[in-house]
């Protein structure tokens, strides 16, 4: 298969290649289909991620659905940086600290929002939750669609995330025909999640220990470069 080229699995998914020579056709695919309310599978620089745009009922109600995960469970999103993250949350001190220290990378910071948004990843909840990716193929969607995009992991609910797409794919079974492109860089190396920090008040508490240790947060906050 020559680089770039697409294979359609179903009449929705259309699956590209990345490699040096198509990331620029992947990112334009990708954002094409972010702006029409749909679903990416993509890589990150932790796992394979379903993207969407963070702020469509619609485009999250089929992550959730993609995942069979509750909806009483938030999604996170990624972000460029604190510039774009404060449009949307309240930067807290400890998460300038943290994110100073840990980003871009595996850090998920969970900011109280800005009250004027009510819609997609921050419906009838008090926080959202960003992460700025290491990652140059996020980064670059993120430049050309311009609004938070969502980061869950590319797995069922409670399921073991898959590192290549054909593994995750076969996983998601039925529940994959909602997605609508998908990103295929390749087996991923083995990964954590990233650590999840709840920043929202006065109290930081860590709600998920991944990439980065507890004992690695707790310090930084303690003792701030």
């Amino acid at each position: 298969m020559t680089a770039g080229a697409s294979v359609c699995y179903n009449e929705k998914m259309e699956v590209v290649h990345f490699t040096e020579k198509s990331a620029g056709e992947c990112i334009v695919k990708a954002v094409e289909v972010l702006q029409r309310g749909g679903v990416v599978l993509y890589p990150t620089d932790t796992l394979y991620g379903l993207g969407a745009d963070a702020f469509s009922n619609g485009a999250v109600d089929k992550i959730y659905e993609i995942k069979g995960r509750e909806d009483s469970k938030p999604i996170h999103c990624i972000v460029t940086d604190l510039v774009m993250a404060e449009r949307y949350a309240e930067i807290s001190r400890s998460a300038r600290v943290l994110a100073k220290e840990y980003s871009p990378g595996a850090l998920t910071l969970v900011l109280k929002k800005r009250g004027v948004f009510n819609t997609g990843i921050t419906r009838a909840i008090g926080t959202v939750g960003i992460r700025i990716p290491n990652s140059d193929i996020c980064m670059e969607m993120l430049r050309m669609f311009r609004m938070p995009i969502t980061t869950t992991s590319a797995n069922l609910s409670a399921k073991v995330p898959e590192l290549s797409v054909d593994k995750i794919l076969a996983q998601f079974g039925d529940h994959g025909k909602l997605i609508d492109l998908v990103i295929d860089a390749g087996e991923l190396p083995e990964s954590r999640p990233s650590t999840v920090v709840d920043v929202s008040g006065n109290d930081p508490a860590i709600l998920r220990e991944g990439a980065i240790s507890a004992d690695e947060i707790w310090t930084t906050l303690k003792d701030p470069r």
